[in-house]
C-alpha cells in the first residue's frame, strides 16, 4: 500500500519532468532546422509518445529508468553547427527541468508554503504533495543529465565546448557509455555523485526564491 501511495505521489512529476526534458530536445532540433522530431511525432507534450515502456516501469520498480530518446539528425541543422546544435539540443533537456523545478518552487511561494531549507514530503499541505515532487523530480533529471557520461545529454555538453578532438573522443566513447553507467548506478557510486549535486541544486534555488 505505501507503494502504490508513493507512486502516485510521484508519477505525475516523473511523467511531466520526461515528457517536457523530450520535447525540449525536439523543439530545439526543430528551431534549428531538423524536422525529424516533427515526422517522428515527437513535439507534443502528450506523454505517450515520449514513453519508452520498459524504461518506464523500470523507474516504477526499480527506480532507474529512461524515457524515448528524441532522435536527431545534426547535419539537417540550418542555424548552426553540428556541434553547436547538438550542445543545444542536449542542454535544451535540463534547462526545461531547471525551469520546470523553478516554476513548482515559484507556486509554493504564491500559496505561501516554505517547503524549508531541506527537501521533505512530511507534510498536511495538499499543495505541497502536488508540487514539491515536481521540484524535486525535475532537479534529479536535470543534474542527473548533466553529468558529463555518454549518453546523457552532458556528454554532448561538454563535447559542444572542447575542440574538436576532446569531441571526437566524447563521441567515441559512446558506444560504452551505457555499460560504464550501469556499473556507476549498481555499485551505488552514482547515487553518491548525485545526491549532494541535487541537494546543493535545491539549496540554491530555495535561497532565490525564498
Amino acid at each position: 500500500m505505501q507503494w502504490l501511495i508513493n507512486t502516485l505521489i510521484w508519477l505525475p512529476a516523473i511523467i511531466i519532468g520526461l515528457t517536457f526534458h523530450e520535447y525540449a530536445h525536439g523543439r530545439v532540433a526543430y528551431w534549428l532546422g531538423d524536422d525529424t522530431p516533427y515526422y517522428q511525432g515527437r513535439l507534443t507534450l502528450n506523454p505517450l509518445p515520449h514513453i519508452d515502456w520498459v524504461g518506464f516501469f523500470m523507474l516504477l520498480f526499480f527506480k532507474f529508468g529512461w524515457a524515448k530518446p528524441v532522435e536527431v539528425n545534426p547535419y539537417n541543422f540550418r542555424n548552426s553547427g553540428v556541434k553547436q546544435g547538438m550542445m543545444l539540443v542536449s542542454l535544451a533537456g535540463p534547462a526545461m527541468n531547471l525551469m520546470l523545478a523553478l516554476t513548482g518552487m515559484l507556486i509554493l511561494k504564491f500559496y505561501g508554503i516554505d517547503p524549508g531549507a531541506g527537501f521533505s514530503l512530511y507534510t498536511n499541505s495538499t499543495v505541497l504533495l502536488l508540487v514539491g515532487p515536481l521540484v524535486y523530480i525535475n532537479l534529479i533529471l536535470a543534474v542527473f543529465n548533466l553529468i558529463p557520461l555518454p549518453p546523457l545529454d552532458g556528454s554532448k555538453i561538454l563535447a559542444g565546448l572542447l575542440p574538436d578532438s576532446g569531441a571526437q573522443f566524447m563521441y567515441s566513447i559512446e558506444q560504452y557509455g551505457p555499460l560504464i553507467l550501469l556499473l556507476f548506478i549498481i555499485t551505488g557510486a552514482f547515487g553518491k555523485i548525485l545526491n549532494p549535486l541535487v541537494n546543493i541544486m535545491y539549496s540554491l534555488l530555495y535561497t532565490a526564491v525564498f
